[in-house]
């Protein structure tokens, strides 16, 4: 098999990588904006060469790890190169405009395009930081173009199953952009927010797991995320208000020194998590 990787960044990289460490290795090529980058993914054994235009005819698989525009704009260059036969998936974090975008080329030039997103990551990014088992066990989520048709599907997980995903997550571009403002964005919200605090620069010697696992994400990739919150306002808006509701909620009890109403909050939370996590 030979795959195509648009990206070289933390997910692109890894793939590479991953494709490349696994029982059959296949044959990698790859793109990055900066070439340097690709030479030294080519030094560190992650590609076996550049993917050029007349390289695109070769791959099976065309995996885009770029920013959703940049994404897009590939994705329409790329097209008229692209075998019917092939598969090109793109890892953008939202679904909803680069699937809009996706689909039509696809049609249009008569190969299969698949939205998905690797749900895997590092509070760091860039190829330097890439590995071969970051995806080891995690959930890749899928959008078809079509969802009666199981043998696309299956092919779909076929070619990627290489890569050492613990799950395949097949769903629409709506329902991925509303489930992922609260279970990625909100958190890198937060995450962002809560280490604004003045006390933050205090907390050596008071600070243990907690502080940690909250402010892990802050540690961010501006420009992304900037990106990401915007293509999925909507979404993200409706889950910041959620959490403002119950923010003020908390604070009222603990304003007026109501105990049992804190206690009743903090049982809502507690049952809330028991019931999620079964």
């Amino acid at each position: 098999m030979t795959v195509g990787i648009a990206g070289l960044g933390l997910i692109g990289g890894s793939l590479a990588k991953a494709y490349k460490a696994a029982k059959e290795p296949a044959t990698v090529l790859g793109f990055d904006r900066d070439v340097s980058i690709t030479h030294i993914a080519q030094i560190d054994g992650a590609l076996d060469g550049e993917l050029t235009t007349e390289k695109i005819a070769e791959c099976d698989l065309i995996l885009i790890a770029l920013y959703t525009g940049a994404a897009a704009e590939y994705l329409e260059k790329i097209a008229p190169y692209v075998r019917p036969d092939a598969v090109v998936v793109d890892c953008c974090g939202t679904k909803r405009t680069i699937c809009k975008a996706g689909f039509a080329i696809a049609e249009k030039y008569g190969f299969i395009y698949a939205g998905g997103h690797p749900m895997a990551g590092s509070q760091y990014s860039g190829f330097k930081y890439s590995r071969a088992n970051l995806f080891w066990g995690s959930s890749m989520i899928i959008v078809p173009s079509r969802f009666d048709d199981i043998h696309l599907t299956a092919h779909i997980k076929s070619l990627l199953e290489p890569v050492g995903f613990g799950r395949i997550t097949i769903t629409t571009a709506e329902q991925h952009d509303q489930m992922i403002a609260f279970t990625s964005q909100m958190p890198h919200v937060v995450s962002n927010a809560f280490i604004k605090s003045p006390t933050a620069k205090a907390h050596k010697g008071f600070s243990a797991g907690s502080y940690k696992d909250l402010t892990r994400v802050a540690w961010l990739n501006e420009i992304m995320w900037t990106e990401l919150f915007f293509e999925n306002q909507d979404f993200l808006l409706q889950e910041m208000d959620y959490l403002i509701d119950a923010l003020k909620e908390y604070r009222t009890a603990l304003a007026n020194g109501d105990r049992e109403a804190m206690t009743k909050l903090l049982a809502q939370g507690r049952r809330c998590k028991e019931e999620i996590d079964g």
